[in-house]
């Protein structure tokens, strides 16, 4: 689904049957200005989104941003102004919020994340627990904090987890498998040191350090070669997240990034000219 269809279902969602509240004052078009504001410190992402939305009610709309996703944006500044038809930018406005809120709010958390570990090696990514249908977006947004993106989708790349190794009977077993049916590389989630001496010797190009603490985790890295790259997961939060980088792993996967950022606190201001 492309931006124009989410917003299309979006819109179709928020006014099944049309505003009832704006459209029975039965007004006249009537043009003006509105501006965007930033009601707390955040980092902006769905922008395009947000313009998107304007335009598919307004087509006239014209935006002017004052910032590039991707920006630090302090409380109280301006983020962009719109002129058009104010009525027509109104039935629009909570869809728009929802998706620059929404996205802004990934972005902040991702940036927060990624200052958390700043001056080491470590690279923070996202995960696939994303919003249904919104995935391109909230990874778009991840990006705009900073961070780096996993794997999209399923398609995309091998990863092979506990459910997995189960059902095959174990990571060598996996790892056989699907090496005489796939060429991509493969990852594999090891949740203890005898998984991990495993998967080094089955020369895995990374290993997946799953619900470590982090003195485990340091002895998983004595074990793993340098060439074989490594990504820690499960219970990241920033208050750990720099002591695991300073670990030295490659990479620290944080599901929370999409599926726990609080809405960015954002207003559109109407001026009515009254």
């Amino acid at each position: 689904m492309n931006i124009l269809e989410l917003i299309k279902a979006a819109l179709k969602e928020d006014m099944p049957s049309g505003d009832v509240t704006t459209e029975s004052m039965a007004m006249k078009p009537k043009q003006g200005e509105a501006l965007l504001k930033a009601k707390e410190d955040l980092v902006l992402s769905g922008a395009n989104a947000f313009e998107e939305t304007l335009l598919f009610l307004e087509p006239q709309v014209k935006v002017k941003w004052q910032f590039n996703e991707g920006d630090l944006i302090y409380k109280g500044q301006n983020i962009c102004s719109i002129e058009g038809d104010l009525i027509q930018i109104l039935k629009a406005e909570r869809v728009a919020l929802n998706f620059l809120g929404r996205l802004s709010g990934i972005a902040t958390l991702t940036r927060q994340f990624v200052k958390a570990v700043e001056g080491t090696q470590t690279k923070i990514l996202d995960t696939r627990k994303t919003t249904p249908l919104l995935r391109d977006l909230e990874k778009r947004a991840v990006h705009h904090g900073g961070g780096s993106n996993h794997r999209f989708n399923l398609s995309e790349a091998v990863l092979i987890k506990d459910n997995h190794i189960s059902l095959m009977g174990g990571i060598t077993q996996a790892v056989g498998r699907l090496r005489q049916h796939c060429n991509l590389p493969l990852e594999v989630e090891a949740s203890n040191l005898e998984q991990v001496k495993e998967c080094v010797s089955l020369n895995v190009e990374r290993i997946l350090l799953d619900n470590m603490s982090n003195e485990t985790m340091a002895l998983a890295l004595k074990m793993i070669p340098k060439e074989i790259k490594t990504e820690a997961s499960g219970n990241m939060n920033l208050a750990r997240v720099k002591s695991v980088a300073e670990i030295g792993v490659d990479y620290i996967s944080v599901g929370a990034l999409t599926h726990s950022a609080n809405c960015a606190d954002v207003s559109l201001l109407f001026d009515w000219g009254n």
